[in-house]
């Protein structure tokens, strides 16, 4: 049955006034905002002042700190992408049970988000916290001295980074905040979307060429190497690029709920920033220059590496 174009229109519509009204209409009124110097402090004295915002911020130190800070966080996922892809190989072996496996491994990406980081949080409590607990324990065991991590509290990091400042220094080598930030997120990925979409994946692994290969006498890894890796590649170009999107524009609920953007700004990202200048310091246009600049460092990434990734993943 051949539908006409009012037809299709009026069923598009609700999604598009939904997507004009909550989407393009806000997006745009910050691209405004963000040409001001709106202050929620001092309303009736809004004025253009032009690229004022995006200069002043480009200047500003903090910003270039909170974007290290940003950039510091994607470390962790390469491990949560590989960890996913290991979770989904084994559970796509075909033994007994497996369903339910698969269904107890994702159950957890159902639990909010803000109870896990509370939940977290606990764990890492530098006092009585189970994982210093546990180190401790270990260490009386082996018979080894050991000077557990202060986890949340502390600015240390394995890159050296100084804190409220650019640079690297010996001092600051160690584990602390940012790196408590990524185990946890390391963790909380690899049994979610990541590992389904892996396991999608590999059901689409031509089983005719695993067993040529089996057959030629490759082993279990090189069988791995040679046909299922490239078989896979289309997919992890697409949670690379889902990951590179997402971790640039993530940070703030880890950042509110186990750091307040602590100790000394380490775990501030700038999604964070955006957050504190707009609603603790309410400069809304500023706030709104600081999210162009976000957009447009997204977007810059995103499409060098789907010109370059995407021949990578066809090269396979």
């Amino acid at each position: 049955m051949k539908v006409s174009r009012k037809t299709a229109i009026l069923f598009l519509l609700p999604n598009l006034l939904g997507f004009l009204v909550f989407t393009f209409g806000p997006v745009f009124f910050s691209l405004g905002a963000s040409l001001t110097d709106w202050n929620l402090q001092e309303p009736g004295q809004t004025s253009f002042v032009g690229l004022a915002n995006f200069a002043e911020l480009l200047l500003d130190k903090k910003f270039w700190l909170y974007f290290v800070n940003t950039v510091y966080f994607l470390l962790g996922m390469p491990f949560a992408i590989a960890g996913s892809l290991f979770l989904a190989v084994l559970l796509n072996q075909k033994i007994k049970g497996m369903v339910a496996y698969r269904t107890l491994l994702y159950l957890p990406s159902f639990t909010s988000g803000v109870a896990l980081m509370i939940l977290w949080k606990a764990l890492y409590n530098p006092t009585f916290g189970p994982i210093n607990q546990f180190l401790l324990a270990t260490s009386r065991v082996l018979h080894l001295p050991m000077d557990v991590p202060q986890w949340l509290l502390s600015t240390k990091n394995i890159l050296g980074l100084e804190p409220e400042k650019l640079g690297m220094t010996g001092t600051q080598f160690g584990i602390g905040a940012r790196d408590a930030l990524i185990l946890m997120g390391i963790w909380m990925s690899i049994g979610g979307s990541n590992m389904l979409l892996y396991l999608a994946a590999l059901t689409n692994v031509p089983e005719d060429l695993t067993e040529a290969a089996q057959l030629d006498g490759a082993s279990r890894w090189q069988c791995f190497r040679a046909v299922t890796w490239p078989s896979l590649a289309p997919t992890t170009f697409f949670i690379i690029t889902m990951g590179l999107i997402g971790g640039l524009q993530g940070g703030f609920e880890q950042a509110r709920v186990m750091t307040g953007g602590g100790p000394a700004g380490s775990t501030t990202t700038l999604a964070y920033h955006i957050y504190s200048k707009a609603f603790e310091e309410f400069r809304i246009g500023y706030a709104s220059a600081v999210a162009w600049i976000l957009f447009a460092i997204v977007f810059a990434v995103t499409l060098a590496h789907w010109k370059f990734g995407s021949r990578e993943a066809t090269d396979l």
